[in-house]
């Protein structure tokens, strides 16, 4: 090791001696991070464990397209409505603001929030459950974002190598779910990675049961996915003609207040007052129940708005069609097809060997954009116009 490296390297044990005496006794310090697999790279390096996790997932494949994944409005031509990649970092902004406050360890909070959606199909939550519905119908179990998204950071991305990301981030990532409301969180320590495999395995058996992250930070990004989109959707949906502002629970209003802005500070203002020097982080009753209540007021008018359905019968025509498509190609070999020369094409042995024709097609179909999707059905699905002689010439 040259002397610069070993300049840095002990400067990284400076910072990793100072999380102990700054951050709280209920964070997760660097030193603590567990990996599948030990990499001198990483254990001789400069930068804090955490921190490489967060760089791996800004490098994937994945998170490059967070850029074309719509949230809640699919199919609308509007450049001010909130796509995935903007609500990551919403979350990841909030959370780590959270967690400045509540010294816990912002490198973990935001690896956690940078990879919390990286497995989300294209169309939002209608195609998650589209492609749910599909998936089980094949006999491979419900599609399930979360747990597609530890899948790709660890089984899929870099052709099937993963990136061997560290159990924290990962249990953070699969038990971050924004969509079921929780007043207080605590947290469930000392997990392993066997435990991550069996949370899976139960989740691909039971969507329903109920995951508590291993870290607080794992707690606050869960909580900040709940404060970064409440409000957001709101504003779209006011923006699109969907709702008033009006229309918005005078309770809630009162409480919370009635824009975006309002609604994340007093919701981390409140979250923050109730969690110092807690081994939990909690909302105060009055705040909490305003949130629950806001939640449902966003459910009812917006997420099942018919308003914003009109277009889900063909997305979901579209998706079983080029799951079927697929199926085709790789039970009959067909090297021209996409799901070979754009996914297959170098992926690790491994992969292919443990995978099923259906679970490959799940993993592409689900990795792809909005755009990207539609590209696939215009190009597989639609005919095309030849012009001149039936031979092609």
């Amino acid at each position: 090791m040259e002397e610069k490296e070993k300049e840095l390297l002990k400067l990284r044990y400076k910072l990793d001696e100072l999380e102990k005496e700054r951050l709280s006794p209920w964070a997760c310090l660097s030193i603590n991070a567990v990996r599948a697999k030990e990499e001198e790279e990483i254990l001789d390096g400069h930068r804090q464990f955490f921190s490489v996790d967060v760089d791996r997932i800004l490098h994937s494949l994945a998170y490059t397209r967070y850029i074309d994944k719509t949230q809640v409005f699919y199919l609308i031509k509007n450049d001010h409505i909130t796509h995935r990649v903007l609500h990551v970092q919403l979350v990841s902004k909030i959370a780590r603001t959270i967690g400045r406050l509540l010294r816990l360890n912002e490198d973990l909070i935001e690896a956690i929030a940078l990879g919390h959606d990286i497995g989300h199909a294209p169309f939002g939550h209608d195609g998650e459950k589209i492609l749910s519905d599909i998936c089980q119908t094949y006999g491979i179990g419900p599609f399930l974002h979360n747990v597609q998204s530890v899948r790709f950071l660890q089984e899929i991305e870099r052709k099937g190598k993963g990136w061997n990301l560290t159990l924290q981030v990962l249990d953070g990532i699969l038990c971050h779910n924004g969509e079921v409301y929780t007043k207080k969180l605590e947290p469930q320590w000392n997990k392993s990675f066997d435990t991550l495999k069996q949370e899976i395995d139960a989740l691909m058996k039971n969507k329903s049961i109920k995951l508590m992250p291993m870290t607080m930070e794992g707690c606050v990004v869960r909580m900040a996915d709940i404060i970064s989109y409440v409000g957001r959707d709101i504003e779209d949906a006011i923006r699109l003609g969907i709702v008033k502002r009006s229309d918005i629970p005078e309770e809630c209003r009162k409480i919370l207040g009635d824009t975006n802005g309002k609604i994340v500070y007093t919701l981390v203002e409140d979250l923050v007052a109730n969690s110092m020097n807690k081994p939990y982080i909690s909302f105060s009753k009055k705040v909490g129940e305003a949130l629950k209540k806001l939640k449902k007021f966003n459910e009812i008018y917006i997420y099942l708005n018919p308003k914003i359905k009109d277009q889900t019968g063909k997305i979901k025509l579209m998706f079983g069609l080029l799951f079927e498509k697929y199926m085709e190609d790789l039970q009959k070999g067909n090297q021209e097809s996409d799901i070979f020369k754009g996914f297959l094409d170098g992926m690790s042995e491994e992969y292919k060997k443990k995978r099923k024709y259906p679970e490959i097609v799940r993993d592409f179909i689900s990795g792809m954009t909005d755009e990207y999707f539609l590209t696939q059905c215009k190009k597989r699905l639609f005919p095309e116009i030849r012009i001149g002689r039936w031979d092609g010439k």
